[in-house]
């Protein structure tokens, strides 16, 4: 870690004041170029810490930057990871207001829900399925804290992977008769599909996304716990919304989930 605690503390209010204020920042390594990998996640552990004060809970973690040629073009080998707490939660068709959040998109994702602690190091897509009790479609909103959705990798791992509401819903399916890789996925935004995708899209198989998150929490001494649910990543790319949008997703086998912007 190259920061002090002073600056990850100031880091993670500026980044958090941001998200409850819906007001947009620089990018932090524009002033802290000598930022590591440990110090964009103790910024993330701090604005966690800072919820859990305030009384919110985790109800799930998140993975980001799922694609094999996003993690080529930032130079590393693996996704980021996020958490998310109770009040991202948006029931199945609710609703999302616009003025609460920055620049909002959208993206598709599989969410696994697991029966059994999962750990690392050498969790791999067979352990994983082994410990999913089911999987189910989910939307998440993104909304990134700094202009113009503009960072670095580091940047966005201290800001909690640009986490901010999410929504799940159509059926609750065991994994045994299920190829995760090959479930067509539609997204429509208002009536017109904007992005179609297969669950391969995610690093092979989105399996292997859940995997990673349990090898870089074994690094920490940590697990995934039991019961724990888990975004995998965008299937597709992000797409933008705004008031007034209306946006639905079909995961083939797995049915259909839907929110709207007001």
């Amino acid at each position: 870690m190259n920061l002090n605690q002073n600056t990850i503390v100031g880091l993670a209010e500026l980044l958090e004041t941001a998200e409850l204020q819906a007001h947009d920042v620089v990018k932090i390594t524009d002033a802290h170029p000598e930022m590591d990998w440990d110090d964009a996640y103790a910024i993330q552990n701090e604005i966690l810490r800072r919820k859990l004060a305030r009384g919110n809970r985790v109800v799930g973690l998140k993975c980001g930057l799922t694609s094999r040629a996003k993690m080529k073009q930032m130079g590393v080998e693996t996704p980021c990871f996020g958490f998310l707490v109770d009040y991202f939660t948006v029931p199945d068709g609710g609703e999302v207001k616009i003025k609460e959040l920055i620049h909002p998109k959208v993206e598709p994702e599989i969410a696994f829900v697991l029966n059994r602690p999962l750990s690392g190091p050498g969790c791999h897509v067979g352990a994983v399925l082994a410990a999913t009790d089911f999987v189910m479609p989910g939307i998440e909103v993104i909304d990134s804290r700094y202009r113009d959705f503009k960072f670095d990798l580091k940047s966005v791992i201290a800001d909690n992977c640009s986490s901010s509401r999410y929504v799940l819903g159509g059926m609750a399916v065991p994994v045994a008769d299920l190829d995760l890789r090959t479930l067509g996925v539609v997204m429509e935004k208002n009536g017109q599909t904007v992005a179609i995708g297969a669950g391969a899209a995610v690093l092979g198989h989105p399996a292997a996304a859940i995997a990673m998150l349990a090898n870089h929490l074994g690094e920490l001494g940590e697990e995934i716990p039991a019961g724990t649910m888990i975004l995998s990543g965008g299937v597709t790319e992000a797409v933008s919304v705004e008031a007034g949008d209306h946006v639905n997703l079909r995961i083939q086998s797995l049915g259909s989930v839907s929110l709207k912007f007001a």
